[in-house]
């Protein structure tokens, strides 16, 4: 009996050294490039500190299917070049499994042709309809696309009798594709646009453009952007006493938006994700505890506002665990088959169901219109 129960010790020490070995021989690698710095780091910052907390989190619990994440960051500055460069190094010298980025849609449009050519999958943090559209096999999205921010701005507007609309929008990735987006939708809503205005990223005042848009009888303004330039557009709105509402879209969900606006970002309308009011959503919305842990978490963790762009990540890192677990590993064709089939999967932007035809996943039920009020993110009725 007791050579048995050495026996059958020996065997169980054997085998938590085959376990520990391949913990720490076999890691699954996940690269990242993400534009943590310049005037993009108001998406880039908390998607980095997001992927990073988690995956300390998922490491400290065992891993993923017993076997450690190991993730590499690059921090693009918001350089569509630099973008390219790095997923480059990820997938040929640090050989990663998955790519989770970038912030933007310039950026990641810059990964695209290599992760396709690489068959490495991509889950993109990115707005843009032009990501996942057309259909591209190895990359994925987590955000809502710019087409989903056009129907829901000019649905609330329709429901409050706003037919004429100005736009001012950047000439970057996301400005070109929500306007053209917004352009298209308009005529479905029966919003005429009676101007349409535009800016480039590094301009440091938007006077002139909304000038003109009040010149006109337009009874609403809608800005298309990024980083912060749209915090300058409210400021200089407000200076010139324009009265209609203002509407940005949902890249400037996130408290970082009302810091840098101040008292400028009173009574702008947007849609957002679940995220920025899941404390205020129905008890048996599937959400709300996945948001209020991502919150508490995040915030516990870094001192700060959560973010939805943050938010995006957290998905992003969690479509990448699922369908390794689902793919039994990280085999690449396999793992791309599994995000693909994506079902229920409830994040804090949404609950994502994936197919060959739609590799977000989200609908617009998925999106809810807020209004900057008192500082914080009310729900508009």
């Amino acid at each position: 009996m007791k050579s048995c129960f050495s026996t059958l010790a020996t065997a169980g020490v054997i085998a938590l050294s085959l376990s520990s070995m391949a913990f720490a021989a076999d890691p699954i690698k996940i690269g990242s490039v993400l534009s943590v710095t310049s005037n993009a780091g108001i998406m880039g910052d908390p998607q980095e500190k997001t992927l990073r907390m988690y995956v300390d989190k998922l490491n400290a619990g065992g891993g993923v299917l017993g076997r450690k994440i190991e993730l590499t960051i690059y921090d693009d500055g918001s350089s569509a070049e630099k973008a390219n460069s790095f997923a480059k190094r990820l997938i040929e010298q640090d050989q990663v499994d998955i790519i989770v980025g970038g912030s933007s849609t310039g950026s990641t449009m810059a990964i695209v042709p290599l992760v396709d050519r690489a068959k490495v999958s991509l889950i993109s943090f990115a707005g843009a309809t032009v990501v996942v559209e057309p259909v591209k096999p190895y990359v994925f999205k987590t955000p809502h696309t710019d087409r989903m921010a056009a129907q829901k701005l000019l649905e609330d507007m329709k429901k409050r009798g706003i037919v004429k609309l100005g736009i001012i929008s950047d000439t970057g990735g996301f400005g070109k594709s929500g306007r053209a987006e917004t352009l298209a939708a308009a005529k479905t809503y029966g919003v005429e646009i009676v101007s349409d205005q535009s800016y480039a990223d590094k301009d440091t005042d938007m006077t002139p453009q909304l000038t003109k848009v009040k010149g006109t009888d337009a009874q609403a303004i809608l800005a298309i952007g990024t980083g912060q330039a749209p915090a300058i557009i409210a400021k200089n709105y407000q200076q010139l006493g324009i009265k209609i509402p203002l509407y940005m879209t949902h890249a400037q969900a996130a408290m970082d938006f009302i810091h840098l606006t101040g008292k400028a970002a009173e009574g702008i309308r947007m849609p957002t994700p679940a995220l920025l009011i899941a404390k205020d959503l129905p008890a048996n919305d599937p959400q709300k505890p996945v948001g209020m842990a991502y919150e508490k978490a995040y915030e516990a963790a870094y001192k700060t506002d959560v973010s939805p762009f943050g938010g995006y990540a957290y998905d992003g890192l969690m479509l990448a665990v699922d369908a390794i677990k689902r793919a039994g590993g990280t085999d690449k064709e396999k793992l791309r088959a599994a995000l693909e089939s994506t079902k229920n999967l409830v994040g804090v932007g949404g609950v994502f169901n994936m197919s060959p035809t739609d590799h977000m996943g989200l609908d617009l039920s998925a999106f809810h219109m807020v209004e900057i009020k008192g500082g914080v993110f009310k729900e508009l009725k």
